[in-house]
């Protein structure tokens, strides 16, 4: 298979991500003495503001690392509800779904927070060396993405009728930014400089420094601003004008926490993924249900066989994932990750595409799903071109996802890096996006809109709980081979996550060569159904629905529908953005690769 990029290979650091400047961040840092963790902190700053689109300080974040000898563990950059966000209060405001923009939608910001915390705990860097990147391109300027200048064109009426804040960094001139020129955020510098002034402030501790920056962000100036500019009302996408209920208490009151990985065996490989706070389970009931059925290969696969077992076992895992997971101690993880349960539902794949949304029964449990996710095969299939409509604007409902049809829209975010002493990090930093809330104009960025994973419901494993985090979609990921760490990855993509990483990994993992080309798996044909509910407001499903890059061929394509599915065929290189570092544990050789689709993802090392 012709590849796009150069296998790049080394042993000295790697990093990829999703955008170059970020990159190039983090790689700087690597060069000057730094190691995985310096550099992926340097990297998700940069993020912050050249994709603002994706993501920013206001948003959140779900990390993995591990080192050559360790432990995998998961670090929560997602923060809570706030003390005052409960189902019966929004339910007070005549409001049956939490808004998908908007004050009210904000979590608490776990994503600065988280970074800051993974700096102090395993970095060797001080503030202003993780900083100065993003300092610099706020200050200076960095180029407008095409996929930002039709974000900012989404909403350029909102902001210039309603969120005037925003209008004010994101419509320059009174016009949205053409791609290519160069945008500033004075007011983002200003908080970042405030940040490394109080660590600066300190003495010259690096502990110490780090300490007063985060007391800086959850206690002085930054909190402050947020709980003020939260107390004023806002359009959001109820279309009604909210406040906000997030204070400063709740911000003070945040703490990045770290923990074990869940693992999930697959041959001789291990996958580790974060705990059903978050969707990543999905990966391993996904690999549960396929194990023993796909055969070995000498090359990526793409055959019709594959992407119907995978999109099938997807649809069950999803599934479970809406009935089951959340942020409570309910939930039966282990019987859901089991051989057993995934032998039992391994029946439920059969040779047509299934129309049904169909949850297990772990341990004998009834599964129970929010009222706006359920849908009956037999119900009207959503119009439009493919079989459904083209979207909500960006800004108005949830979040912004890669296109079905080939509009790369921006989602999110993904870094990860691995240093020649073998610590690998993968990094999926996410929400506060300039379409997501208006600007906070002393600070220079928006909240998130993470709340509107939750339900108001009651008594569900989603419902929306003070102090409890929303299911999110944010799903890095690091595989190990023989017990020892191989590769870290990740994807932006919502609900797509856990499908395109899935696909990748069972790509690497089934091909009989030990030593697998990176880029020629990123660059094979990718693929996803969009058959369950989005987790993103105002909750789509479009039963049978799959989306495949046109790359596959018609012969692959007209097997897929003759097997039932939905397909919607999406422009050669429209799906998934994959971010890869890998390392050799027997001759310490690195590797990365990042995707071509969306033409800003960028791998670089030595």
């Amino acid at each position: 298979m012709v590849t796009t990029r150069p296998d790049i290979s080394g042993t000295f650091g790697m990093i990829a991500s999703t955008h170059w400047l970020a990159s190039a961040a983090g790689m700087a840092v690597l060069e000057a003495g730094g190691n995985a963790v310096d550099a992926a902190v340097a990297a998700g700053f940069t993020l912050q503001v050249v994709e603002p689109h994706l993501n920013g300080p206001g948003g959140d974040m779900v990390l993995m690392m591990t080192t050559a000898d360790g432990s995998p563990v998961v670090v929560n950059g997602q923060g809570p509800a706030p003390a005052g966000a409960d189902a019966d209060t929004y339910r007070g405001l005549g409001l049956d779904l939490v808004p998908g923009s908007g004050l009210l939608a904000a979590a608490v910001p776990g994503s600065t927070v988280a970074w800051l915390t993974l700096l102090a705990e395993h970095g060797t860097a001080r503030v202003h060396d993780v900083l100065r990147f993003a300092i610099h391109y706020a200050e200076t300027g960095y180029p407008v993405l095409p996929s930002i200048a039709r974000s900012i064109g989404g909403v350029a009426d909102l902001f210039t009728h309603e969120w005037t804040t925003s209008a004010e960094t994101y419509l320059p001139g009174g016009q949205p930014p053409a791609a290519g020129t160069q945008l500033r955020n004075p007011a983002l510098a200003a908080t970042y400089r405030y940040l490394v002034d109080e660590a600066a402030a300190a003495g010259p501790d690096r502990e110490a420094g780090i300490a007063a920056a985060l007391a800086a962000w959850q206690q002085g100036r930054a909190a402050q601003e947020i709980d003020a500019f939260a107390r004023t009302s806002w359009l959001d996408s109820s279309g009604e004008r909210h406040a906000g209920v997030i204070t400063a208490a709740d911000v003070a009151g945040f703490r990045c926490t770290t923990e074990p990985a869940v693992q999930i065996p697959f041959g001789d490989w291990t996958v580790a993924k974060s705990a059903a706070w978050g969707q990543g389970p999905v990966f391993g009931q996904q690999l549960r249900l396929l194990d023993g059925q796909l055969p070995r290969t000498d090359g990526p696969d793409v055959s019709a066989d594959f992407v119907h077992l995978v999109t099938e076992s997807a649809k069950l895992a999803f599934a479970d994932r809406d009935a089951w997971y959340g942020d409570t101690d309910d939930v039966p993880l282990a019987t859901l990750l089991s051989a057993e349960y995934a032998t039992q539902r391994r029946g439920l794949i059969g040779d047509a595409a299934s129309l049904e949304l169909r949850p297990g029964r772990p341990d004998g449990r009834e599964p129970r799903l929010p009222r706006h996710e359920r849908f009956t095969p037999d119900g009207d299939f959503p119009a439009g071109p493919g079989g459904r409509p083209a979207g909500l604007a960006a800004g108005t409902g949830g979040e912004p996802t890669v296109g079905r049809i080939g509009q790369v829209r921006g989602d999110t975010c993904h870094v990860t890096v691995t240093d020649r002493w073998g610590t690998m990090v993968a990094a999926t930093p996410s929400g506060g996006w300039l379409q997501s809330s208006p600007i906070i104009p002393a600070l220079g960025f928006p909240l998130g809109s993470r709340l509107q994973m939750t339900t108001l419901e009651p008594g569900l494993p989603t419902t929306l709980t003070p102090g409890r985090r929303p299911r999110t979609t944010l799903s890095p990921s690091l595989a190990f081979r023989d017990g020892r760490p191989e590769l870290a990855f990740g994807t932006p993509g919502g609900d797509q996550q856990d499908q395109w990483q899935v696909t990748f990994f069972l790509r690497i993992a089934r091909q009989r060569a030990r030593h697998v080309d990176l880029p020629a798996v990123i660059d094979a044909p990718m693929f996803h159904t969009t058959h369950f509910p989005s987790s993103f407001h105002p909750r789509e499903a479009y039963p049978g629905e799959l989306v495949a890059e046109e790359r596959f061929g018609a012969a692959v394509l007209d097997d897929l529908r003759g097997r039932g599915h939905r397909l919607v065929v999406g422009e050669p290189w429209s799906l998934g953005r994959l971010c890869v570092t890998a390392r050799d544990p027997a001759t310490g050789v690195l590797r990365a690769a990042a995707d071509p689709r969306g033409r800003q993802g960028y791998a670089i090392g030595r």
